[in-house]
């Protein structure tokens, strides 16, 4: 008796992506490089709005620090770059074992793409960090955008995206949704409220993870549809009695 085996992921039908993705990329871009003007050249009812919510924040954090510790627990620990960055190379790992390569290598360049473009920005802008008398937290480096909610955006969002072309029970797919919903707002918020980051650099993080995203899901899609890397098994044979959808 023959081992069934390992099925691949399919992508939903072609009419889906091919729409979806470049209306996406296209408004994601648009904003992005509007929000990357208006930081670079500081206009000031931006800059001024900045600040009052940074200053609202900071002071929030000084006088609730039970709340303040929460928010550097999470920051640091549940929604750090690094634990991010472990969750999409264990999302890599896990679709080349399963044979879909090519959705493999997009995740993991897509995941690389961003960490190398947040850097370069982050150089290129150097922008100020907020600075506080009475500092909770500390960073380093230029503040724009926000690597934290970057890298939580292109990890949850390439996660979701993955679980779509896998075709998941609608209570799996709503699950992670919302896991990554909360978790790319929540990081964002910790953030400003540690007073590490302006609001902008938060909503530029945001808006770049998705734009990596999108690209990601548009760069496969224009490759083909189908991952080819394993088929599954001919109709009536052993393996493909046991073989999963």
């Amino acid at each position: 008796m023959t081992m069934a085996p390992r099925s691949p992921l399919h992508d939903p039908p072609r009419a889906s992506p091919p729409r979806a993705a470049p209306t996406w990329a296209a408004a994601l871009a648009g904003l992005s490089a509007l929000l990357l003007t208006l930081v670079a050249v500081v206009w000031p009812p931006l800059a001024n709005w900045d600040a009052s919510v940074a200053v609202a924040a900071h002071e929030a954090a000084v006088g609730h620090p039970g709340a303040t510790r929460v928010n550097r627990v999470l920051s640091d620990w549940v929604w750090d770059p690094w634990t991010m960055r472990a969750v999409a190379a264990a999302a890599v790992l896990w679709l080349w074992w399963r044979g879909t390569t090519r959705l493999a290598v997009a995740v993991g360049g897509a995941c690389l793409a961003a960490a190398l473009v947040q850097q370069l920005l982050k150089a290129a802008v150097g922008r100020e960090r907020p600075e506080w008398p009475d500092p909770v937290d500390s960073a380093h480096f230029a503040a724009y955008p926000s690597g934290h909610a970057m890298t939580a955006t292109v990890t949850c969002g390439l996660v979701v995206w993955v679980l779509h072309l896998s075709r998941v029970g609608r209570p799996v797919l709503v699950s992670a949704w919302t896991v990554a919903a909360v978790s790319v707002a929540g990081v964002g918020a910790t953030r400003v409220w540690l007073g590490v980051h302006w609001p902008t650099d938060v909503l530029g993080g945001w808006l770049l993870g998705g734009l990596t995203v999108a690209l990601a899901a548009l760069v496969y899609d224009r490759a083909g549809t189908a991952d080819r890397s394993v088929r599954p098994a001919p109709p009536g044979s052993a393996g493909g009695a046991g073989s999963g959808a």
